[in-house]
């Protein structure tokens, strides 16, 4: 059960809409509100996610007439319902009945209720009253023809994450007997040896909170691993009460690249519980290539959801509420985020919010139904979207087409941002945004995959700073090389296990990059991360920034070496002085029997270096551009397919008109290209051609 469950449903169109949030408005307003939907063209809608305190205004009795009276009127307008369980946010009679319910912090301060998902995810009284509401809903209206698509709770772990008090220190050390079973284990994983930690009875063992200096960093990956684990129950124990009462798949919206180990949920292990996964996803507007960033994000949610179309959950027509400057969207913009989701493998494009709301903290965060209503811009390009989606909706069900490959792991990526570290700097996701903006410029489409997950089907594959990386990753990463694969493996990658214990034979070291010297054929033995701003010379490629090692290669070519004297590409950066001077800065090692490569590179080039090294690697691996073209600059080209026929999408972020070469029917106009697709700045196609 996925999503073309949901798009059949539909009668075969892209999901459109959003989170409706009716009880915030009179009910003379509903009538109207369903009218502006069919106006739009909207087809789902969200409903009921934060209205826990209307729903059971007091423990155990229900309020339902006002949801009955909605949803009815939704069906009766050919609108389908996308129906929360509303435990995301419980009431106050809830948190001051039950005051240990609510979170505390790693100072060991207690949270209020008077904002949302003021919950611990352990506490026994949450749980209890999560499962009997959702009892309650399901129940009442797994058989109402409003309803196609259940939403279990809304954003797990966004504002509540991670709980540092008696409920989750209970929970913890349950967690980590089952993990592994003895002390003995326990100490050995997280190295109690150093600084007198040992432990000697599971009671002893507490949630990482505030110390006077650095927490053991194995008790905070784990702690970070416990916290997603406990949220996930929460998910699964209302998600089974749905499924045991409903035939309607089940989902809950993820959050993109926001969940790091300040807030912890890993979705790659979410992910398998989905019946649809869904996302949200909203631009930065501070960020000059927020675009860019879109793009890696859906391509994010499309490995959740291993390869198969997935539902864009939320978005904003224009500016949000919570950023320093909420900047609007310029004209077009939001039809351009639209079907880059689209493009990107989203079978559905809905908002947060149906109607602006007049009250509350996310009063000034944009709407369908803007404050200004119909006579507004953003309701036009509302309207404007309804039609582009309706004329596109052949696409739904179709997959996107990528020959290459990033790796992300989720404890690689937290890893990274434990403390103690060789440079702050080096952090995992802004090095996989650097390779994935790279592609994206080169026209190459790339799906996000683990490194654990089958690559045997990508020519390419790139794992930016892999620094904590299991056995098995590490195999198969192996076994893609040894298969003919082309891998690039940079800097602070294999470092550590999965205890966050460097790789190394405690007799006889060993060099970095620990679990991939080998395959790489480089052995690194001191790290010289860079000072802030200094940039490092190469002899090829430019130069680096972030990081530079001192080594030599064993068994592999070098491409370029370390060079302090170097050209730093007029960055107007500092000529760091580090010693490494001759040392390797990318290498490739030939695969075994001529097939296959592994590269390494061992600093973080710049935009024009990296640039070029992605030239020789797509030559190297046999990738090519959507189109066999560079696209023209923030031009963005992704096609998807069902086998018989192609859809490319072509999205201008641009100033200037362009031209590509592409033959086909352009279905947001209807008229054919004649060969070449001459598209203004700002504009989106999609062209239509046999497979």
């Amino acid at each position: 059960m996925a999503m073309d469950y949901i798009v059949d449903k539909l009668g075969g169109r892209i999901a459109f809409g959003g989170d409706y949030n009716p009880e915030q408005w009179a009910e003379e307003v509903w009538k109207h509100d369903v009218a502006l939907m069919k106006e739009a063209g909207v087809n789902l809608v969200s409903v009921g996610i934060f209205s826990w305190a209307l729903l059971e205004p007091e423990e155990g009795r229900y309020e339902f007439g006002w949801l009955d009276r909605i949803l009815d009127l939704l069906h009766a307008n050919g609108i389908s319902a996308d129906l929360a369980n509303a435990s995301a946010s419980p009431p106050p009679w809830f948190s001051r009945k039950y005051p240990d319910s609510l979170p505390v912090d790693a100072d060991g301060v207690r949270q209020s209720y008077g904002s949302r998902q003021a919950f611990a995810a352990c506490s026994p009284d949450y749980r209890r009253a999560a499962a009997a509401l959702t009892t309650a809903i399901v129940q009442r209206y797994a058989g109402h023809p409003a309803v196609v698509m259940w939403h279990v709770h809304n954003e797990y772990g966004c504002h509540n994450q991670p709980d540092f008090g008696p409920h989750a220190e209970r929970g913890f050390q349950e967690w980590l007997q089952a993990r592994y079973g003895s002390l003995d284990a326990l100490n050995e994983a997280w190295g109690t040896a150093f600084w007198s930690q040992h432990y000697h009875d599971w009671a002893e063992i507490l949630p990482p909170r505030r110390s006077g200096t650095w927490v053991n960093p194995t008790q905070q990956l784990d702690f970070a691993r416990f916290s997603s684990d406990a949220l996930l129950e929460c998910f699964n124990a209302e998600a089974d009460i749905i499924r045991a009462n409903s035939k309607h798949p089940v989902t809950t919206n993820f959050m993109g690249f926001n969940m790091g180990l300040s807030a912890p949920v890993d979705y790659w292990r979410w992910s398998g519980h989905m019946d649809v996964v869904s996302n949200d996803h909203y631009l930065i507007a501070a960020d000059e290539r927020n675009f860019q960033e879109l793009a890696m994000t859906a391509d994010l949610t499309r490995g959740w959801a291993q390869g198969k179309p997935w539902l864009l959950m939320e978005h904003s027509t224009s500016a949000v509420n919570w950023q320093p400057r909420n900047v609007a969207k310029a004209p077009g913009e939001m039809l351009r985020n639209s079907l880059q989701h689209v493009a990107r493998g989203t079978d559905g494009v809905l908002f947060f919010q149906w109607r602006a709301s007049r009250a509350g903290a996310e009063k000034y965060h944009s709407g369908l139904v803007p404050h200004a209503g119909r006579d507004s811009k953003v309701w036009r390009e509302v309207v404007e979207l309804g039609r582009a989606l309706e004329s596109i909706s052949e696409v739904a069900g179709s997959t996107v087409q990528a020959e290459a490959c990033i790796i992300h792991d989720t404890d690689a990526r937290w890893g990274t941002e434990l403390d103690s570290h060789p440079s702050e700097d080096a952090r995992n996701l802004p090095e996989t945004r650097r390779w994935h903006d790279a592609l994206y410029r080169a026209g190459v489409t790339t799906d996000i995959r683990q490194s654990t997950d089958d690559l045997s089907g990508y020519k390419l594959v790139i794992a930016p700073m892999l620094y904590l990386v299991t056995d098995e990753g590490a195999a198969k990463l192996h076994e893609y090389v040894e298969a003919g694969g082309t891998l690039v493996i940079t800097y602070f990658s294999g470092i550590v296990d999965e205890n966050d214990h460097i790789r190394m034979d405690p007799v006889n070291g060993g060099g970095y990059p620990g679990a991939f010297s080998e395959l790489l054929g480089v052995s690194m033995e001191e790290f010289f991360p860079l000072r802030s701003g200094d940039a490092v010379g190469l002899s090829r490629f430019g130069s680096g920034t972030v990081w530079s090692e001192l080594g030599k290669a064993t068994a592999a070519e070098v491409l370029a070496t370390f060079d302090g004297g170097g050209d730093t590409n007029g960055t107007g950066a500092g000529v760091a002085r580090t010693g490494v001077d001759g040392s390797p800065a990318v290498t490739r090692r030939a695969g075994s029997a001529g097939r296959g490569a592994a590269y390494y590179v061992a600093t973080s080039l710049g935009r024009a270096g990296l640039a070029e090294l992605v030239q020789l690697l797509c030559s190297d691996a046999g990738v090519e551009p959507v189109l066999g073209i560079q696209p023209p600059e923030d031009v963005e080209i992704v096609r998807r397919s069902n086998g018989t026929k192609d859809w490319t999408f072509v999205i201008n972020h641009g100033s200037q008109d362009v031209e590509v070469p592409l033959d086909g029917v352009e279905l947001l106009s209807g008229a054919p290209t004649g060969g070449t697709l001459n598209l203004t700045a700002g504009g989106v196609a999609v062209v239509a051609t046999p497979a």
